[in-house]
């Protein structure tokens, strides 16, 4: 999440307007470019609310534990949806504590949800309606979508085409009012903002030429900045080559993780940490969580160099020129009840001379050097870009017009998204506020 703002006045135009709607609207897709601000508004609507109430669900493992949220699978009783849909739905109405947590919710907020395909979407749909005995819409439950589908789309095993979840029947069927966000707060350099919008779009037109060409220089290994690949082997690799070119002592700090042996190899997988952290004085490492003490002194993503080495301290010199101390801190995996099952525990950095693409997503970068050369997804590119806080901290390796790829039906889905949302128009919200029983009682309005 960023920062917290402390009034209204704090917001973009749009933001402003996104709140309204997330004040006062059914359910919402709050979606928009990269940097603009979607954690930034999420916080700041949910703050003061209770979690069992507003529980934050998150497509992923990694966004969950980096959200403070649970997964969707676990949440909605999912599993890995083994038999397909019909017996997951099966599975899941098994579960008394399921079927609990979903009365107790008011409202479900779901993260990165670019990355649920459309049938795991329906899947869900079904167990909330089931659970809350109503044929309403997620059985009258709230549900704010937060992501943006123009950046990774969602792994799906069918050949045919991805399984985007605006493209089912369920997406409609939910009636999400976009919340839509335009303006870009990671960066204000105008030009980085233009070209982001072309790329976001799949275009490669002049302008984008001469502005990729005009960043491609001959890299070396005294390039500052972190290397962003489309590998994990490759990032790996050059992470550990450039440690091992730095002539100090080596030290080496070891995850410690809590919890049920059972789960803890799948844990070690969505933990933003490595199992085993090596460091030395001098290498250069990110940030991977926003600062705990309040004093806002770094973000997800903040970049520097390790100054000093302790047992149980780092000093870190920030990008920013700031110097830090921080301690080992807790990353918890939460079940579907949000129950701690796994905590684990260490400095929360990664060494930052390179990370994937994937693993970049939704982090603030200082300085990037990135590869574009043969990317296959539509989106990678964008996500890679939009990294980056201004045209000053970007570097490119290489390129190739056959990388920046976007979805067709992602562009007319954003096109058609922008009309709706400026045609909204407030009007009152029903919710179907839980009781203590099972079953929802009847609509009231707020």
């Amino acid at each position: 999440m960023d920062k917290t703002v402390s009034n209204q006045a704090a917001f973009t135009s749009c933001q402003a307007k996104g709140l309204h709607v997330l004040e006062r609207h059914g359910n919402v897709f709050l979606t928009g470019a990269a940097g603009t601000g979607k954690s930034f508004l999420l916080q700041h609507y949910l703050a003061g609310k209770p979690t069992e109430s507003f529980p934050i669900v998150a497509s992923t493992g990694v966004a969950a534990v980096l959200v403070g949220g649970r997964t969707f699978h676990s949440f909605f009783g999912l599993g890995i949806l083994e038999g397909g849909p019909d017996a997951a739905v099966v599975r899941a109405m098994k579960s008394r504590k399921l079927i609990n947590r979903l009365n107790r919710a008011r409202c479900v907020i779901i993260d990165e949800i670019s990355m649920l395909s459309g049938t795991t979407l329906k899947t869900a749909e079904t167990v909330a309606r089931r659970a809350l005995d109503s044929n309403e819409p997620w059985g009258g439950l709230r549900i704010i979508s937060v992501g943006d589908f123009a950046q990774l789309p969602p792994v799906t095993p069918d050949t045919h085409g991805k399984d985007w979840a605006f493209l089912h029947p369920v997406w409609q069927e939910s009636d999400f009012q976009p919340a839509l966000l335009s303006t870009v707060i990671r960066t204000q350099d105008v030009e980085l903002l233009m070209i982001l919008n072309f790329v976001r779009e799949g275009i490669v037109n002049d302008t984008v030429h001469e502005f990729l060409n005009r960043r491609m220089t001959k890299l070396t290994d005294h390039a500052e900045g972190t290397r962003l690949y489309p590998y994990r082997a490759q990032a790996e690799t050059y992470n550990l080559r450039r440690l091992e070119a730095i002539a100090r002592p080596l030290r080496s700090f070891q995850t410690q993780y809590v919890g049920e042996e059972k789960f803890i190899e799948a844990v070690k997988k969505v933990i933003p940490i490595p199992e085993t952290l090596l460091l030395k004085q001098g290498a250069l490492i990110m940030m991977r969580k926003n600062d705990i003490t309040g004093g806002l002194h770094y973000v997800n993503g903040s970049l520097g160099y390790i100054q000093d080495i302790t047992d149980d301290s780092l000093g870190i010199k920030l990008f920013s020129g700031e110097e830090i101390e921080v301690g080992k801190e807790k990353f918890s995996h939460l079940d579907g009840d949000g129950n701690e099952v796994i905590a684990a525990w260490n400095f929360p950095i990664m060494l930052a001379w390179a990370t994937t693409i994937h693993k970049a997503q939704g982090a603030s970068l200082d300085r990037i050097i990135v590869d574009l050369h043969a990317l296959w997804e539509p989106g990678q590119a964008y996500v890679a870009l939009s990294r980056v806080r201004s045209g000053a901290g970007l570097q490119i390796e290489r390129w190739s017009p056959s990388s920046i790829l976007a979805e067709p039906l992602v562009t007319q889905f954003y096109n058609k998204l922008t009309d709706q949302a400026q045609k909204y128009v407030p009007r009152p919200l029903y919710i179907l506020p839980r009781a203590k029983q099972d079953k929802p009682i009847s609509l009231r309005k707020l």
